[in-house]
């Protein structure tokens, strides 16, 4: 038996985790953030129970990712380092700009480099419940059938965000999670508050499906009608269709997000990662993968997706200009704070507190958060702060690549295709929107960036063929 079947029922666990995450609102709340942290915090201590007792082990994804554990993990510190306080001549030389707001709020004490402590104690918290997930991800998904199952679970929680989302909008109850909409009224939201956070869920969600759809694909081409007829049929009654469906409602709930960036980042990343699949095909049989894709896109898009207003997303997409979009002037009105704290940064979740200041008169509203992730980041980390996480990502976001061109077992180049998918689309998002500022998406996201180190690495069961 294997060292890791103890730890099942805590992989268990941690799936059921996931699939809560993103019902509280995205957990983006106080209490279903508390509740993460209380969860992830459990599940750790939990792993480390075993691996003390000797009756789990350290995976090889694990000590192969241990360098971007440990970024992550300086990146924690980087972030406590702004809540230290310092005399006001050490604040001064290290961040004027900081030392000037603590001048006029406490002249002559000592204060931090973060403009908001308070705030910044809490997205450590959060920060620390992200990590802690990336270590569990890689110290869990140890052999293949927990890769698939993993992906599996996820398909069918998108499912079920896009098919309540869809029903809510089409019923017309437009409920969110147990209470009545206020916001987002006629979109598709599911449990979120904000239909873009709901696509960018979709997103990863569909890009871990598709993976899982091109995984399943025949590596040898039917010998006879008669295979062939075989295989047809197993594709129209077994798991495949299933999860075709599945896939074909999260299109559906996505097209009804009329999230401009939402679809067009998805079929994009689509269309590009498809691209890559079939070069790193090579020499093995691609009209299955080409049907599917094609499939994907003609069957998605112009017919279910005629039948759940992809039109409104077109003329949304249509009449989309730079020069009267309101998150283009707040990403201009964010380039001064930034040239002013690029060193230190104003503190993590400051950024509610430093626009006001910063805002120009077109710009009307109250934004506690830049549409713009790599903007945010980098305002209140600092440019060097900020470079920590990025790293990971993309150096995680390669190993996936390099899997999806490398590996020849299907689970994991169906792994690679799900991790580089997944890596564009949410890139594309980010550029116009907070995604990474909701934790269930965070965390997903997080997930999927330690799939690409499962995807290149040698787990448990290599040796039998899938």
């Amino acid at each position: 038996m294997s060292q890791s079947l103890p730890d099942k029922p805590l992989f268990i666990a941690f799936l059921v985790l996931l699939l809560w995450l993103p019902l509280p609102v995205g957990s983006n709340r106080p209490w279903a953030m508390v509740l993460m942290l209380c969860a992830v915090i459990a599940l750790a201590l939990w792993w480390l129970w075993l691996w003390q007792a000797g009756r789990v082990e350290l995976t090889p994804a694990l000590r192969c990712a241990r360098w971007m554990f440990a970024l992550l993990l300086l990146w924690l510190v980087w972030l406590a380092l702004q809540l230290v306080p310092l005399p006001p001549a050490r604040l001064a030389a290290l961040s004027p700009h900081a030392a000037h707001f603590w001048a006029w709020v406490a002249p002559g004490q000592a204060r931090p480099v973060s403009l908001a402590p308070y705030d910044g104690v809490l997205f450590w918290l959060r920060s620390l419940a992200y990590v802690l997930v990336f270590g569990l991800t890689l110290a869990l998904v140890d052999r293949r059938e927990r890769v698939r199952t993993l992906m599996l679970v996820m398909v069918l929680g998108g499912a079920f965000q896009a098919f309540y989302g869809s029903v809510m909008v089409m019923s017309g109850l437009e409920w969110g999670f147990f209470f009545d909409k206020d916001t987002g009224r006629g979109v598709a939201t599911g449990t979120f508050i904000n239909r873009n956070h709901l696509a960018g869920y979709l997103e990863l969600c569909l890009s871990l499906g598709i993976g899982l759809l091109l995984a399943g694909l025949a590596e040898t081409p039917p010998r006879n009608w008669r295979q062939r007829l075989r295989d047809w049929s197993q594709t129209l009654l077994g798991p495949k269709l299933r999860l075709r469906i599945l896939l074909a409602v999260m299109v559906v709930g996505l097209v009804m997000t009329h999230s401009r960036m939402g679809n067009s980042a998805f079929f994009t990343s689509l269309m590009i990662a498809g691209v890559l699949w079939l070069l790193a095909a090579r020499r093995r049989p691609r009209r299955g993968a080409v049907l599917l894709l094609v499939s994907l896109l003609v069957v998605d898009i112009f017919i279910v997706g005629q039948w759940f207003g992809v039109q409104r997303v077109m003329q949304r997409l249509q009449q989309t200009r730079v020069e009267t979009e309101a998150r283009v002037k707040v990403d201009q009105d964010t380039l001064a704070p930034l040239r002013d704290y690029w060193l230190t940064g104003s503190g993590a979740n400051s950024y509610y507190t430093i626009y006001p200041a910063y805002k120009q008169g077109t710009v009307q509203g109250f934004y506690n958060h830049a549409h713009n992730d790599y903007l945010e980041f980098s305002v209140e980390a600092g440019l060097a702060g900020a470079a920590l996480p990025g790293l990971v990502a993309l150096v995680s976001w390669w190993m996936g690549l390099r899997a999806l061109f490398t590996r020849r077992r299907r689970t994991m180049k169906g792994l690679g295709f799900a991790v580089t998918m997944a890596g564009i689309a949410f890139a594309m998002h980010s550029s116009v929107d907070f995604n990474l500022q909701i934790p269930s998406n965070a965390v997903l996201f997080m997930v999927i960036l330690v799939l690409g180190w499962v995807a290149a690495t040698r787990i448990r069961a290599e040796a039998t063929k899938e």
